[in-house]
């Protein structure tokens, strides 16, 4: 066997790599000749990435099962894999499969978790003892582990990293609590309220529940229809999980936002004890997060709720998992793999034999495929119900306005929106959607309309307020005297109107009318009934208690007009969840939108969610663009995410899907429309892989192999891989 080895400055000899005898990695072995391919005196050296050797002479094992298979907490995709430590005698007991331990690695303490207690090891070298066992509390379930192993398979990702979102991190002091038994404090006998009448207007809702009292497993797709008052989504929500708490079985609920939340755990309150509901939300803060965390893994609790995490918590005997509103993009775990709530709760409904319910104001394409495939059942109200819900719609870009108001395609706030803000300010309070925060978001310049942009950045221009300064958006470099690059113009005109300018221009037409606004920092989640303008941007919107009496869908064109695959079907999610705000149109209930006659347009006058939904996925599928088909997309140097693509294209674990539909390497978009230069090898650059449903397992464990590889040897630099990615497109 022969090992490598370099010259550093000095002349010296540097190990690089161990070598291996009969997959044992050794440290010293005199049958085995340790050569320099440069011909230099060459020792043996511990590979980075490999436990350190154990003693001679080491500590008494434990008498029964005396080998704990470890995963550590490491993002590097080479020791994605268990590795097998001995117990001692001392740690037998508190070393059970499931704890928090601290292993010697490299050099290196590390953190881990242990999966399972075995009699042997596979391993022809000795093992190295367990370090420390850092809690008692098995806080890492097999439930639990085999999620996470399926998430990261899924998304070709790393155990470590999806544990890191499940399993929240530890607190000393609430696990005493666990360990003294305070946490059962205040648990009452369940007797949920589990009156469905919120569910009577829908078709197939009330079979879907007594499926759910009876003990099954029923997969749906649930369409609501209102955001407020008793009959509105957390009404629907709670009475599904009291039902399915009236079968003896637990319950799983994710939301995008604290708002969400908020309103959710209300309406729960309004059905369960406040103790049987346990809230995982990283806003709370460690200590409460962890608290409830330890309070659903001793069974004191049997319903989360909470964000993205709580997709992962440990509830005894699932029975549901429902997820609100997935086409949210918080629901996308910003760090890796990646995962989205809703994949990750289908896979743990399939896992663990658990009821499942998708339920938004609108449809996304991914749960129309669903629907379309017969794996879940549509719940939607009948289209008397539908009239008799929902506001009337009205577009001002339609023939009948345009000749009643011909300047209403050009106007920021058309006649009939200016109309039905001044009647519905006198029944109660109104909302005006906007789709940018700020005062002025955007400048161009006044003579040739290009767009202005900073002289030290290229980031884009802006104004905070009517007298403020003109300001990069990037580098917050003040610019007082800006020059076109273009045309030499020295005058600059809004290229766009944000929440602050909307809210400034409503003020002037209605004096005397209060004007509140929700937006970036500083998001409000009610407002009250009283006559006021409410000023939000898009998924920002307050609820009020017994709904606005008109809303105003501005900006509509620039939300349709974006640059991405989605933006249609974003912007109909967007325009649903607003809509759903408003009092019936028995109430008076209007909502305006100012946007061009298109089919996402049509969508929303005719309240046809699913149907727009079914049009979007018909022209994917003919395109074969996602969700049709799953993509992955591989970002990073222009070097390192060709190396990827030939790696992955020699690969011979491909098979019979060596030949994927591939597009790029091609430049990254930058912000504000800045792209970087095809020709410089040290650009960003992305490649993207459309892959068949049927090709995605085979071609996402090769992606993960040639990810491995490639950390492992070195032979290339890190590259972003992330699948099914709603921004890459």
């Amino acid at each position: 066997m022969i090992g490598w080895c370099q010259r550093d400055a000095r002349g010296g000899s540097i190990p690089l790599r161990a070598f291996q005898v009969k997959n044992a990695w050794c440290f010293s072995a005199p049958e085995v000749e340790v050569k320099c391919l440069a011909g230099h005196d060459a020792q043996p050296s511990l590979l980075q990435g490999f436990p350190d050797r154990a003693p001679i002479n080491g500590p008494p094992l434990a008498a029964e099962n005396p080998v704990a298979r470890v995963v550590l907490e490491s993002s590097l995709p080479h020791l994605d894999r268990p590795f097998d430590y001995s117990v001692p005698a001392e740690l037998a007991e508190v070393a059970a499969p499931g704890v928090r331990v601290k292993v010697k690695f490299n050099g290196q303490e590390l953190n881990g978790y242990i999966i399972e207690r075995r009699a042997d090891s596979d391993a022809a070298a000795p093992l190295s003892t367990l370090h420390k066992v850092v809690s008692p509390v098995a806080v890492l379930t097999p439930a639990a582990m085999e999620l996470a192993g399926t998430v990261a398979a899924r998304y070709a990702g790393t155990l470590s990293d999806v544990l890191r979102t499940a399993i929240p991190p530890r607190v000393a002091k609430v696990e005493k609590e666990l360990l003294a038994g305070e946490l059962d404090a205040g648990v009452v006998d369940l007797k949920p309220d589990t009156d469905a009448r919120a569910w009577a207007s829908y078709g197939n809702g009330e079979p879907y529940l007594q499926h759910l009292a009876n003990g099954g497993s029923p997969k749906a797709v649930l369409t609501a229809l209102q955001g407020f008052g008793p009959d509105g989504w957390p009404a629907l929500v709670a009475s599904a999980v009291a039902t399915v708490r009236s079968s003896g079985r637990g319950a799983v609920v994710v939301v995008p936002d604290y708002r969400d939340l908020e309103q959710l755990e209300r309406a729960l309150g309004n059905v369960l004890p406040a103790s049987d509901v346990a809230r995982l939300t990283a806003d709370d803060g460690q200590t409460p997060r962890y608290r409830n965390f330890l309070r659903l893994l001793s069974g004191a609790a049997g319903v989360a709720i909470g964000t993205r995490s709580a997709a992962y918590a440990p509830v005894r005997d699932l029975g549901l998992v429902i997820c609100w509103d997935d086409g949210d993009d918080l629901h996308i775990e910003q760090r890796a793999p990646y995962a989205h709530t809703r994949e990750v709760l289908l896979l743990r409904a399939e896992q663990e034999n658990a009821a499942c319910l998708m339920a938004s104001h609108n449809r996304s394409t991914e749960l129309q495929r669903l629907v379309e495939m017969q794996w879940a059942v549509p719940i939607e109200a009948p289209r008397s119900t539908v009239r008799a819900t929902t506001p009337r719609l009205l577009n001002t870009a339609d023939s009948f306005e345009q000749e009643r108001d011909p300047l209403a395609r050009i106007a920021r706030l058309p006649g009939a929106a200016w109309r039905a803000a001044k009647e519905g300010l006198e029944r109660g309070p109104v909302l005006v959607q906007v789709a940018r925060a700020g005062y002025a978001p955007s400048l161009v310049c006044e003579t040739c309309r290009e767009l202005a942009r900073c002289n030290a950045c290229q980031g884009p221009l802006a104004v905070s307020s009517s007298s403020a300064m003109p300001a990069c958006r990037w580098c917050s470099t003040p610019a007082p005297q800006w020059r076109c690059a273009h045309c030499s113009g020295t005058r600059l005109r809004r290229g766009a109107a944000g929440v602050m300018r909307t809210a400034e221009e409503l003020g002037r037409a209605f004096p005397g009318k209060a004007v509140v606004t929700s937006s970036g920092e500083h998001i409000k989640a009610t407002v009250s009934d009283a006559p006021a303008l409410v000023v939000a941007t898009v998924g920002a919107e307050p609820v009020a208690p017994n709904g606005y009496a008109a809303a105003l869908l501005l900006d509509g064109n620039s939300l349709l007009r974006r640059e991405n695959l989605r933006a249609g079907e974003d912007t109909v999610r967007r325009w649903f969840n607003a809509a759903s705000l408003v009092k019936p149109a028995s109430q008076g209930g209007l909502v305006v939108i100012t946007a061009d006659d298109t089919a996402a347009t049509g969508a929303l006058l005719r309240w046809d969610a699913a149907g727009f939904a079914s049009r979007e996925l018909a022209l994917r599928k003919e395109l074969q663009l996602p969700p049709a088909v799953r993509v992955a997309s591989v970002t990073g140097s222009r070097a390192d995410v060709v190396h990827f693509s030939d790696a992955l294209e020699a690969s011979a674990a491909l098979g019979s899907v060596a030949k994927l539909r591939k597009a790029g390497p091609a430049p990254v978009q930058l912000f504000g429309g800045a792209q970087s230069s095809a020709a410089d090898i040290d650009a960003e650059v992305r490649t993207l892989y459309f892959i068949p449903y049927a090709d995605a397992a085979e071609t996402t464990r090769a992606m993960r192999a040639v990810k491995v590889a490639s950390a492992a040897k070195r032979t290339s630099g890190p590259v972003q891989l992330r699948m099914d990615g709603v921004d890459v497109l």
